[in-house]
């Protein structure tokens, strides 16, 4: 039980260092109020969540282990979906509904799409 537990920790410490880094990159380019990062990492998350999990059950024998790591761990805490909704309604609050709408509509269909592809990409 306690290696699960470690495995999922170092997974979400290595996918919490690398969503600040995309927001650091981002930063340096996007200055306006849409969330792109957080976008952006929840788009990239969708792709390597649909890849790994595919590629995993369907190509190789993963072990439990780095599944757990991979999956549970570092994507989880990679993708940000409490603050895309958090990020929603503060765009709402300020009063560009538009921006919310586009965010939300972005964040489902893009995710979507690279769920799939991921899903393809592995098989």
């Amino acid at each position: 039980m306690m290696s699960r537990l470690l495995a999922v920790a170092a997974g979400g410490s290595l996918g919490a260092v690398a969503r600040y880094a995309v927001s650091l990159f981002v930063a340096r380019f996007w200055t306006h109020e849409f969330p792109l990062a957080t976008l952006l990492v929840n788009v990239s998350g969708c792709f390597v969540l649909g890849f790994f999990s595919t590629f995993a059950a369907e190509r190789l024998s993963v072990d439990p282990f780095w599944r757990l790591f991979a999956a549970t761990g570092f994507v989880g805490a990679y993708t940000t979906f409490s603050t895309f909704e958090y990020e929603t309604e503060r765009l709402t609050e300020a009063g560009t509904v538009l921006w919310a709408g586009v965010n939300v509509v972005t964040s489902v269909v893009a995710g979507f799409v690279a769920v799939r592809l991921g899903v393809a990409v592995a098989r």
